[in-house]
């Protein structure tokens, strides 16, 4: 039997089995559903860990719902942890393009819900990393500001990137932040809410607003 066909079995066992649960369970005893269910989202999480190109000990189970783009591009550290809605994205093509992504998360990293990152390029999260809900990191745009680029729709237009985006260790990045390309926050940082990061901040510092811009540095 090939890997293949154990692996249409597994996915069939597992759908056959999610289903009669639901059918099932929810109505007898709503305490087993809820145990079951939890069960065979166990299951369908420990198989989805497996395509990840690199994964430590202790981590959790994926969050429900979470969305995962060439999971074999991406690397998690030890102790890994997030909330719902969780989205990662590793693009190795858009259109005729075609890139080598890598992303990188450290030890101790722990997510809070509703955290998107995509790359094309790099995004390297180091250890002791906490991020709160609604972050948006991304180490590319749709299209560059030129004649040509703005003559398209934005879906139409080449990704570019300005460079990697590096979050070093023991960083806190509060609620509703988005960090984009070419961009270095140095370790022990503090990244207020809904600041909107575009430049490096150095190590030690309290950066907050639009522009995100340090208000104190140690």
């Amino acid at each position: 039997m090939t890997n293949i066909t154990r692996n249409y079995q597994y996915k069939a066992l597992y759908y056959l089995g999610r289903k009669l649960v639901n059918i099932f369970f929810r109505i007898l005893n709503s305490d087993l559903y809820i145990s079951l269910r939890g069960y065979f989202f166990y299951l369908k999480s420990e198989e989805v860990k497996k395509k990840f190109l690199n994964y430590g000990e202790g981590f959790s189970t994926l969050p429900s719902p979470c969305i995962l783009k060439n999971p074999r591009y991406i690397s998690i550290g030890k102790n890994f942890s997030a909330l719902g809605n969780l989205r990662l994205e590793a693009w190795d093509s858009y259109g005729t393009q075609r890139f080598s992504p890598r992303l990188i998360i450290g030890d101790n990293v722990c997510f809070n819900t509703d955290i998107h990152i995509g790359c094309i390029d790099l995004v390297k999260i180091g250890n002791n990393v906490l991020l709160a809900s609604r972050i948006f990191i991304s180490d590319h745009s749709h299209g560059e500001i030129s004649q040509e680029a703005l003559a398209l729709p934005p879906v139409k237009r080449p990704l570019c990137s300005k460079g990697p985006v590096i979050i070093e260790d023991n960083v806190w990045v509060g609620e509703g932040v988005s960090i984009l390309a070419g961009v270095t926050i140095g370790r022990n940082s503090i990244i207020g809410a809904n600041a909107v990061v575009t430049k490096s901040i150095p190590e030690n510092s309290v950066a907050i607003g639009v522009p995100a811009k340090v208000i104190n540095k140690k």
